[in-house]
């Protein structure tokens, strides 16, 4: 396992679960049934994790444009993050999923957007967590008192029109991070137009981790992302900004500069083309 601040183990976690400055938190998700998530943290989660829900609680309501995944309203946000007792630039934030951090990935990343530093992810997730027999609990913890104040990295997102003037520039790359058979317009289950952003190259979310939903060694990474180390600028996408943030963390653990994301994505583009 690499080491690294933005990634933990179910042992590490089970060792440190006592650690009062430790916030867990549960981002199960299935995008084809919304209260899926939930209803699986009802039933069993880490002791002490909260549930953060990406249609209610990481995402803004959908509008005619902006994809299905807008970026949250950043105050209500904030104040979610406080209510679950972090202190910006203090506590420890975990977050795990089931589904490869194609969900997790995305509360780290608004995290960081909102200059919190200290947030991992739980390699493997909850099966990894299930698989070595830890304690799970049904009891749903008290919120707390915190203090979060964003510190807004504005400058690592794009929308629609800057997207549009800079994705053809030299040395400036678009990268989509859905499977490869949805970028290449073969299938879309989701949204109402198949097909990638025009000049658009493909690196699947899922080639960060292996099939167990455990984090790929440093060198494997890097051979994932050494065809775009001369690039100057880095535009990622996905569906909806959710899975796009898997890669965006891949790129950090080899310490690459934050690349930018465009929050839209695909559902966003093709917005405009029906």
């Amino acid at each position: 396992m690499i080491e690294h601040s933005a990634i933990v183990s179910v042992d590490w976690l089970n060792s440190n679960l006592n650690d009062p400055n430790l916030v867990i938190i549960d981002c199960r998700f299935q995008l084809n049934n919304s209260q899926f998530g939930y209803q699986e943290y009802v039933k069993s989660h880490i002791p002490g994790a909260f549930y953060l829900h990406l249609d209610e609680d990481l995402s803004s309501p959908v509008q005619k444009h902006g994809g299905r995944h807008p970026l949250p309203n950043f105050d209500l946000f904030a104040a979610k993050m406080a209510n679950l007792g972090i202190k910006r630039g203090e506590t420890r934030v975990i977050v795990y999923d089931s589904s490869r951090f194609a969900f997790a990935s995305r509360l780290w990343w608004l995290l960081r957007y909102c200059g919190h530093k200290q947030v991992a992810l739980l390699d493997g997730g909850w099966q990894a967590w299930q698989a070595n027999n830890y304690p799970v609990t049904q009891e749903i913890p008290s919120e707390k008192s915190g203090h979060f104040v964003p510190e807004m990295q504005t400058d690592w997102v794009v929308e629609i029109e800057n997207v549009k003037k800079r994705k053809d520039l030299a040395k400036v790359i678009l990268l989509d991070s859905r499977e490869g058979d949805r970028y290449r317009g073969e299938r879309e289950p989701i949204d109402p137009i198949a097909g990638h952003i025009p000049g658009a190259v493909n690196s699947c979310w899922l080639d960060v981790t292996n099939e167990q939903g455990y984090l790929r060694s440093l060198k494997e990474l890097e051979t994932i992302w050494s065809s775009y180390s001369e690039t100057d600028e880095l535009i990622v996408y996905c569906g909806s900004g959710v899975t796009a943030c898997v890669n965006l963390f891949s790129l950090d653990l080899i310490g690459r500069k934050p690349p930018l994301l465009y929050p839209g994505g695909w559902s966003d583009w093709c917005s405009y083309l029906i």
